[in-house]
């Protein structure tokens, strides 16, 4: 059973880059940048903040 739904989901996934525009697959490329560097961004956040605490104290 596994195998026919991870071959739903590939069937489904294909049709539904099929069914998107230029300007929205442009979109969901650049969305998907932006999540990728999120973890990296969340890291040097709690760095900076570890920083700063602890100079205050």
């Amino acid at each position: 059973m596994g195998s026919e739904v991870n071959r739903h989901r590939l069937a489904s996934a294909q049709e539904e880059r099929q069914a998107l525009s230029g300007p929205e697959r442009a979109r969901i490329r650049e969305l998907e940048r932006e999540n990728a560097e999120l973890p990296e961004k969340l890291v040097f956040l709690k760095k900076a903040a570890a920083f700063f605490a602890s100079e205050t104290r």
